[in-house]
């Protein structure tokens, strides 16, 4: 495929034209449709071909903020393309807005893709735009995508599970719902546990956990910006993980993962509280 101008968009552009060739009467004429589309965790060789098709034939691409400019360059020009406005205290009425206006396309006859990153079903409020699309006529295709919280930990030579040390994967979110805390998951020696939306509050996290019955040494990895080309990996135990992480200073996203498959295929040397691996290509 030959890759395409980059894209200059900021949070909240809109891209495309009302007067494309397709006239806003004659969409009107057809009922529209909606998709429900994963990005995947960051490099576009990690998108689905039916996401890839989705995002290159839609009429309007509505777009999660952390979706990679890598794989929004893949949408043509002549899509009409909106990222969300979310930050801080934005967060549910940037959620509506993206909402009211898939929901306005689609009465206009328009193919719309809701993209989101990673996988829109495992912590993304797949199921609540769904539903709400449900109640408001339509029923929307669903296109998963491969989620963070599994390939991550690959991308960082971290095997979920692996025989004789873990038979059990737990996702878990380190953010419960309008801010509380979430009701952390007992320890398994044989579990490897992955926490998404943990690293902003990643100190009460380790003291949830210790409270929990979790030992501080038990190992751990966040990995963040997974598959992108500035992908990071720092290596620790639950013991020093928050200092090597403040220490470091955040690159969001990322997610945190613990148990004993962490010092699988990948060690922190003896000696050392945690080690920093940078960068990332999907064909070495």
């Amino acid at each position: 495929m030959t890759p395409r101008p980059a894209l200059s968009l900021s949070s909240g552009e809109k891209r495309g034209s009302d007067d494309d060739s397709v006239t806003t009467a004659s969409m009107a004429a057809r009922k529209g449709r909606i998709a429900l589309v994963g990005s995947g965790p960051g490099d576009p060789g990690l998108l689905t071909t039916s996401a890839l098709e989705a995002i290159t034939t839609a009429d309007l691409v509505l777009c999660d903020k952390l979706v990679p400019k890598a794989v929004l360059d893949l949408i043509p020009e002549h899509i009409e393309t909106y990222i969300a406005k979310k930050f801080p205290g934005n967060a549910e009425a940037a959620q509506q807005e993206l909402l009211n206006m898939g929901l306005a396309g689609a009465n206009a006859g328009k193919y719309v893709v809701r993209l989101k990153q990673g996988d829109p079903y495992v912590f993304g409020r797949g199921a609540e735009e769904y539903i709400f699309f449900k109640e408001h006529g339509y029923r929307c295709s669903v296109i998963p995508g491969i989620t963070s919280a599994l390939a991550a930990p690959l991308l960082a030579a971290i095997s979920p599970t692996h025989r004789q040390v873990a038979d059990q994967v737990l996702i878990c979110t380190g953010t419960g719902r309008n801010g509380a805390a979430p009701v952390m998951p007992e320890y398994v020696e044989t579990r490897t546990t992955v926490f998404l939306m943990a690293l902003h509050r990643l100190a009460d996290v380790v003291c949830w956990l210790r409270e929990a019955g979790w030992s501080m040494s038990v190992p751990c990895a966040i990995i963040e910006r997974a598959s992108c080309p500035d992908q990071r990996v720092i290596r620790s135990t639950l013991e020093h993980i928050t200092e090597a992480f403040e220490t470091l200073g955040s690159m969001p996203p990322g997610l945190l993962v613990t148990g004993n498959t962490c010092i699988v295929m990948e060690t922190v040397p003896e000696g050392e509280r945690w080690t920093v691996e940078e960068g990332y290509s999907l064909f070495l």
